[in-house]
């Protein structure tokens, strides 16, 4: 549904005496108009009297605007206002419908038929079309698609960002402060920087981790010690407050990795297991045993590697398994089990892998690589407890 502009306000600032002069001087003939009733008359004597380089037309409710000689009625619709413009879908000229790239003529009465819907086209900026001339409309319309590309990598962003935090198994971040963490203002800036490629996903991944804080437990920074040689399961890559050499053991229910929020729960005569601090396991087991719960962080540098369960959800087609082994192999992963099922009826294949991984980053690095093979549906870390 179309609406017409009557342009109530405009955008319109003169910036010169001689403009001001001119639209006096135009108001002038408009009330001749109004007194003899024939603007078509008036208008062959307005292309005389006034200098061949600017058109001066007349809006529907009797405002003059100035414009450079060729200008066309998006030119006018710009002019009027940014929205107008935007929001162009037709033109009248002294009530005949024209072309969007007709060129303006001193005297005529122009009016813009807009669409609520309606947005830029980009043929407008197309010069070989002759749709606007002027700087004004060219720069307003550039600016919009901009705006758009904008809103695109918002969108962008901030799926790829929630994808592979989902995808990495640690929980929601607030944004706004990871925005602030990344030296960004707002949550819609970090997302437009890394749909645009700005920002890195990787250190808003590892950003986000070290958001993320222990809902039980009030988080105390330790001073890291040297790290030593160590085998799984022992006293090396584990910081424990307030406590000596003691025994660790990974939990087998959440796997955790170095860059992980985790969790110490003293148990009876097996040591201190490490959980994840959103794992469904030690959230039940604070919940009955507060005073087992003890804070824990990772070492400087972790030398070992993790078992970590991954699932790859893939449409079935030959060599889908070998192209993984190979991406498992580029990246120098170790495999520890493998399953895989296949569903006839929609022609998918699930694949549950055990690896060993030194660290988040390694993992996120492994998912996207895997990712990219051809008919792969999903991967993302089993979050299973």
């Amino acid at each position: 549904m179309c609406a017409h502009w009557r342009y109530k306000g405009t955008d319109v600032k003169p910036s010169s005496n001689h403009y001001e002069e001119k639209i006096s001087w135009l108001r002038q003939v408009l009330e001749w108009h109004e007194e003899l009733g024939d603007i078509g008359g008036l208008a062959e004597q307005l292309r005389v009297d006034i200098e061949p380089d600017r058109v001066y037309v007349f809006t529907p409710d009797g405002h003059a605007i100035d414009l450079p000689k060729g200008a066309t009625p998006l030119d006018f619709a710009y002019r009027v206002h940014t929205e107008i413009g935007h929001n162009c879908r037709g033109a009248k000229i002294n009530g005949r419908i024209v072309p969007l790239n007709y060129s303006l003529q001193t005297g005529e009465q122009v009016e813009i038929i807009t669409s609520k819907h309606g947005n830029p086209s980009r043929d407008w900026l197309n010069s070989n079309l002759g749709y606007v001339t002027t700087s004004r409309a060219r720069a307003k319309i550039v600016h919009w698609f901009k705006l758009q590309a904008r809103d695109q990598n918002v969108a962008a962003g901030k799926t790829l960002l929630e994808r592979e935090l989902s995808r990495l198994g640690l929980p929601q971040v607030d944004f706004e402060r990871l925005a602030e963490k990344a030296n960004l203002k707002t949550a819609e800036d970090m997302f437009a920087s890394l749909g645009a490629g700005d920002l890195r996903l990787a250190h808003l991944v590892n950003a986000a981790q070290q958001l993320v804080e222990p809902d039980r437990i009030d988080h105390v920074e330790l001073v890291p010690r040297k790290a030593t040689g160590y085998k799984p399961g022992k006293r090396g890559d584990i910081q424990i407050q307030g406590v000596g050499n003691l025994l660790t053991q990974m939990a087998g229910c959440c796997q955790p990795l170095p860059g992980d929020a985790i969790v110490g729960y003293i148990t009876v005569g097996r040591g201190v297991t490490i959980h994840r601090q959103d794992c469904a396991s030690v959230l039940q087991l604070a919940g009955r045993e507060p005073e087992r719960i003890i804070q824990v962080s990772w070492g400087p540098v972790p030398v070992q590697t993790y078992p970590v369960d991954i699932v790859i959800r893939a449409y079935d087609r030959p060599g889908l398994l070998r192209d993984v082994s190979q991406v498992l192999l580029n990246e120098r992963i170790n495999v520890l089990a493998v399953n895989t099922r296949s569903n006839k009826e929609d022609n998918t294949a699930l694949m549950s892998l055990t690896i060993e991984i030194p660290g988040l980053d390694a993992l996120g690095r492994l998912l996207g690589r895997i990712s990219q093979l051809p008919n792969i549906i999903e991967t993302r870390r089993n979050r299973t407890p």
